[in-house]
């Protein structure tokens, strides 16, 4: 079936002009057995209604779209990685397949891929994606989406009958690609190659592509406050980000400047981790023996690699104009910190000073108290609205202590909100959705050893009861309109 009249294909990425990208072919696959297609994302972009096989044909063949480019476009982009420049980065297994709109707030949407070949920055890469690394990807996108966080959608995964070798799990191993579906695919080091190459003309041509099409409120800006009002339009969508990834326990494992996108939105899931506890020093990756991305330190990680784009811009802005915006941030980050928690536990603001309270008296329960992250977010849902159900939960104990008084006062000064859903059938189960490491690799293993999905395709069914319960979109929306 042809796509919906909600489907609005662009071509906006190709008048960017050449220097930008490179066209490149996809690989050719001997199999393509669909694993998993997002019919809720496909149906905001008029694409739910294609068969199976016209699926498979565009995104595990990548036919083009009608109306849509005609050939994918690896972006070209440089980038700090653990703080250590790399000029030779770029899309090195994946690229834009296509670009359309959101049939509901009509934004532009990109649908790029993960697996789909070698490219001119593939770096002795093979180009190919685990199947196991897709599966870790669905799983962390739609649980982030759940929790509130502003993310990429997994939006298919197709597995390729290949068999690769890896050094991080047993090899042979079996193949994917993964298209996702995200706002931007323009990210900080896109704008630092530009930089490396001392190309102010091309500096302000992606400027203003991205201010037209991502932040369309600044096309009519004068020219000289453009490059502020980006600046500071991205600083907020970024706090917004490292805000929600505290309020729901992740930590992204690699925030290298070009895993951070100007649309402020998450992206490319390699050795995340949910934390079991409130631990500043838990990390998600394996390699990152400083602790440079632990959970408590993303918030600086994302501060200097704002800076990192000020520097890009400085030519733009001013030293003065982009040191205020580098300086703000860390109290930006925390206001969006103290709103992100808000939502999270279903209450309404009471002031800043007791918000103030509130987040500081959450932050200190959990450290000291060690109680299961995920956990007390679901008891407390509501606020002391739940104080009944909160007795009732397998780590009750941890409410009953002194310790927790300060909290138990800073939750009186709020009322619960509106859309806590606290009749939703989600919070009348005695324990909440979570995914922590352990049942991330036992959902994988009945895939692994006899290619059984039942176990996943139960979970993401659970992970949608818990997206309605906590009607998470509300974050998102909020991250759009401030």
């Amino acid at each position: 079936m042809p796509p919906t009249p909600r489907y609005r294909p662009e071509t906006l990425h190709e008048s960017l002009g050449a220097a930008f990208y490179d066209p490149v072919p996809s690989a050719e696959f001997p199999k393509h057995i669909l694993r998993f297609r997002n019919q809720r994302q496909a149906a905001r972009v008029g694409l739910d209604g294609l068969a199976d096989v016209e699926w498979i044909d565009h995104f595990g063949r990548f036919v083009p779209l009608p109306g849509a480019q005609r050939r994918p476009l690896a972006l070209r982009y440089h980038g700090h990685q653990f703080q250590t420049y790399n000029p030779d980065l770029g899309d090195g297994r994946g690229f834009l397949f296509a670009q359309l709109r959101d049939s509901v707030d009509g934004r532009l949407l990109d649908l790029g891929t993960k697996g789909s070949g070698q490219t001119p920055w593939s770096r002795r890469g093979d180009g190919r994606l685990t199947l196991k690394g897709g599966v870790r990807e669905i799983l962390a996108t739609e649980m982030l989406e759940a929790l509130g966080v502003d993310t990429s959608k997994s939006f298919s995964l197709i597995e390729t009958g290949e068999s690769l070798e890896r050094g991080d799990e047993p090899s042979p191993t079996r193949a994917s690609v993964l298209v996702r579906l995200s706002h931007s695919h323009i990210r900080i080091g896109t704008f630092q190659r530009l930089s490396y190459h001392d190309d102010a003309k091309a500096i302000e041509r992606l400027l203003n592509h991205a201010c037209d099409h991502y932040y369309p409120h600044l096309r009519d800006a004068p020219t000289e406050q453009r490059a502020t009002l980006f600046l500071d339009e991205v600083a907020n969508r970024i706090a917004i980000l490292g805000a929600s990834y505290m309020a729901a326990g992740f930590v992204h494992g690699v925030l290298n400047s070009d895993n951070i996108n100007i649309t402020g939105e998450s992206f490319d899931y390699g050795p995340w981790r949910f934390a079991p506890v409130y631990d500043p020093l838990f990390t998600a990756a394996y390699f990152d023996t400083s602790g440079l991305y632990a959970f408590g330190r993303q918030p600086s990680a994302l501060a200097w690699n704002l800076a990192r784009l000020a520097e890009c811009l400085l030519h733009l802005t001013g030293q003065d104009a982009a040191r205020a915006i580098i300086d703000a941030f860390p109290l930006r980050i925390r206001f969006a910190f103290r709103d992100a928690l808000l939502r999270r536990l279903g209450i309404k603001t009471a002031g800043e000073a007791a918000d103030a309270r509130l987040a500081s008296a959450v932050v200190d329960f959990l450290l000291n108290s060690r109680a299961p992250f995920e956990q007390f977010f679901f008891d407390w849902r509501g606020g002391l609205a739940s104080a009944e159900r909160a007795q009732a939960s397998p780590v009750a104990d941890h409410y009953r202590s002194e310790s927790f008084a300060p909290l138990r006062a800073a939750l009186a000064e709020h009322e619960t909100s509106a859309n806590a859903h606290l009749d939703h059938p989600y919070f009348l189960r005695e324990a909440p959705c979570a995914m922590l490491i352990d049942e991330v690799e036992a959902l994988w293993a009945p895939i692994a050893e006899r290619d059984d999905w039942t176990p996943l395709e139960k979970k993401i069914a659970l992970i949608g009861e818990m997206r309605e319960a906590y009607a998470s979109s509300a974050l998102e929306q909020a991250a759009h309109e401030t």
